[in-house]
């Protein structure tokens, strides 16, 4: 299962059509899509994928949400249905290495366009968003608050809960580690021991969260006035009135990428849509003003809204505020074991 599947806000079918994508035979001309769930895959698939379609004659299906051991079971089972699929880059890693996934042709996906250290052998990025430090603008002002991890991690000086994701590979060890004073170019491989040995001096202030929804709930409502948040949920609130805002200093940049899945019958029409994907500037900005997370088509920026486009991690002022894009070829060799350990601590 994947860290997603908690935080679909719809944890089942999604459908254009019908589900799945195993009808039809390999000549076909349908394609099934595959993302998180709820009014985010909604959003996805209207900008992305259906306009494609339509000039393309292809009929769309849809499931939800990513499931990594369906995945896996579809592949080994010879029973392909899903066709693009997000999912972390981690995953990605893992699938590719383990003949799960689908190699890219370079000749038919232009991938180019998009930052080359977000491209895998079997995937290539959808999306990219960030970890910031996010505040609870009726505790902290705008120029007092924290702007470093550092001062994050410093509860005398800025006192109140501090919210982090209940996930291994959501920026928490590689912000323990900024704040005990890892240069940014020196974090990978993290050192864990030394992450956990500073986590432990917040320890008793930590609140964890497993959704977004908690998320914006717990920094909304002052109960965890520091967070370090997903940048479009924290705009989202923000815009519905609440007050929350996001620190762009030192925040880590964070993607999710599509891969198509080892069997899948109609991997070349995949590809095609995927090479459409990466140069569709226009559908990329539309996502961008609905959900706040950036398009990975850097000539997709000036179409956005220029009130949103400030609250994106690509936008210049605050790409140059980034400590690091999280390293997901290491968290795909370290994971397990640093679950693992992360669960017993929180345990204890």
């Amino acid at each position: 299962m994947s860290r997603r599947t908690m935080v679909a806000a719809v944890a089942g079918l999604l459908a254009l059509t019908a589900c799945g994508g195993g009808s039809g035979g390999a000549d076909a001309k349908e394609l099934t899509v595959v993302m998180w769930g709820g009014d985010d895959q909604k959003r996805s698939v209207a900008a992305w994928v259906e306009p494609w379609a339509k000039s393309k004659g292809v009929t769309v299906k849809q499931d939800s949400p990513t499931d990594y051991a369906k995945f896996r079971a579809q592949v080994e089972s010879k029973k392909v249905s899903w066709g693009a699929v997000e999912v972390e880059p981690n995953f990605a890693v893992t699938a590719c290495q383990n003949g799960w996934a689908v190699k890219l042709d370079k000749t038919k996906v232009d991938t180019s366009m998009v930052k080359p250290e977000l491209v895998g052998d079997c995937a290539a990025p959808v999306l990219e968003y960030a970890f910031t430090i996010a505040y609870n603008t009726k505790a902290f002002t705008a120029d007092n608050h924290p702007k470093t991890w550092a001062e994050f991690f410093d509860t005398a000086k800025f006192p109140g809960k501090r919210g982090f994701w209940k996930y291994a590979t959501g920026a928490i060890f590689e912000a323990a580690l900024l704040a005990d004073g890892v240069p940014k170019d020196k974090l990978y491989p993290l050192d864990i021991d030394r992450a956990f040995r500073k986590l432990d001096t917040i320890k008793k202030d930590i609140v964890f969260y497993e959704t977004g929804e908690q998320q914006q709930q717990l920094i909304s409502s002052g109960e965890t006035p520091l967070i370090q948040a997903w940048n479009g949920r924290i705009f989202a609130a923000a815009k519905d009135g609440q007050p929350v805002a996001n620190e762009w200093n030192e925040h880590f940049l964070s993607y999710d990428q599509l891969v198509i899945p080892a069997g899948y019958p109609r991997a070349d029409l995949a590809m095609e849509w995927l090479n459409h994907f990466l140069s569709d500037t226009k559908g990329q900005a539309q996502y961008a003003n609905q959900a706040a997370y950036a398009p990975v088509n850097d000539k997709a920026l000036p179409l956005v809204d220029p009130e949103v486009r400030k609250e994106l991690p690509t936008d210049p002022a605050n790409a140059k505020k980034r400590a690091a894009i999280i390293d997901y070829t290491y968290w795909a060799a370290n994971y397990d074991k640093v679950t693992e350990r992360f669960n017993e601590w929180m345990a204890r």
